[in-house]
């Protein structure tokens, strides 16, 4: 299913403010990119059932002490994600996405975690399964990917997040790695946005099984509606917070914002989600900058 003409107008509208009001102002792009850092590295991998917390995850990227001792791998899950979002954000521009690119990022990933799986393919007799779906076998893996890949170059008519919705729902369903697949088809998404002009978003741990319903709908009916929805939602409210940094404005608590206009919390909660206003989580909590109804 295609995202809808009203999604579309809205990101469209977002988009032509957040380029105006981006000019001269890479200096706090990159900065709000850099302080959102450990909150994406957080969700992808609590998604994969990391024990690291948000502040354990921050302080492990600031390269202090955490009080208590976690796997090293876990730590360079952190460290090794943190180092394939930067490296994406620098290299969305350039004109290449390929088979080369991906196995690139997933030895980024896995590289001190499990080094002779690291940016290849499964070969034959590595199978993989994720609850009850048994991915292709390896010797399928590298043509299958090749062609989503054609196949997301062909559908260029196609509203892009179209495009990347089912880029991510045949990656994930191939499950072209022994490891790492989820946070590699996560860190794609936010390289496809990049090149379309977008900042990256965040898929949240909170949201892990509507997520997770996403792939079954695909796998079972090759609907693709819950997946457009999550990350249209995403990156509207990327945009939202962008824009309301970048408009110079004072940010609050949603909690504050009802208590100070005298609205229902839940009712802008729920707006929130439904991003029908332009609020935004950071650390986990909703707040708004100032605007105007």
């Amino acid at each position: 299913m295609a995202t809808n003409n009203s999604t579309k107008n809205v990101i469209k509208v977002l988009k032509i403010k957040y380029d105006q009001l981006s000019k001269g102002k890479s200096s706090l792009l990159k900065m709000i990119d850099e302080a959102e850092l450990s909150e994406s590295v957080f969700n992808s991998n609590a998604i994969e059932n990391s024990t690291l917390t948000l502040k354990e995850t921050e302080r492990i990227l600031m390269e202090m002490e955490i009080s208590r001792n976690v796997s090293v791998r876990e730590v360079f899950e952190a460290k090794n994600l943190a180092r394939v979002l930067e490296y994406i954000r620098n290299k969305s521009v350039e004109p290449d996405f390929s088979i080369e690119l991906i196995l690139l990022l997933h030895k980024m990933l896995m590289g001190n975690i499990n080094d002779v799986i690291a940016g290849r393919f499964r070969k034959k007799g590595e199978y993989v399964r994720v609850g009850t779906h048994i991915a292709p076998a390896p010797e399928h893996v590298e043509r299958m990917i090749e062609g989503i890949i054609s196949e997301y170059f062909a559908y260029h008519t196609s509203y892009f997040t179209d495009r990347i919705t089912r880029f991510h729902l045949d990656f994930e369903t191939i499950h072209p790695f022994i490891d790492g697949n989820g946070r590699i088809g996560r860190v794609i998404i936010n390289y496809q946005l990049g090149r379309f002009g977008f900042p990256n978003i965040i898929i949240r741990d909170k949201e892990k099984q509507t997520y997770y319903k996403a792939f079954g709908e695909y796998k079972d009916s090759k609907k693709t509606k819950t997946m457009d929805k999550i990350i249209t939602l995403s990156l509207m409210e990327s945009l939202h917070k962008r824009i309301a940094y970048l408009q110079g404005h004072k940010v609050n608590t949603l909690a504050d914002y009802a208590k100070a206009n005298k609205k229902s919390v839940n009712a802008l909660l729920n707006a929130a989600r439904r991003q029908t206003i332009p609020a935004f989580r950071e650390k986990g909590v909703w707040k708004i900058g100032e605007y105007k109804e």
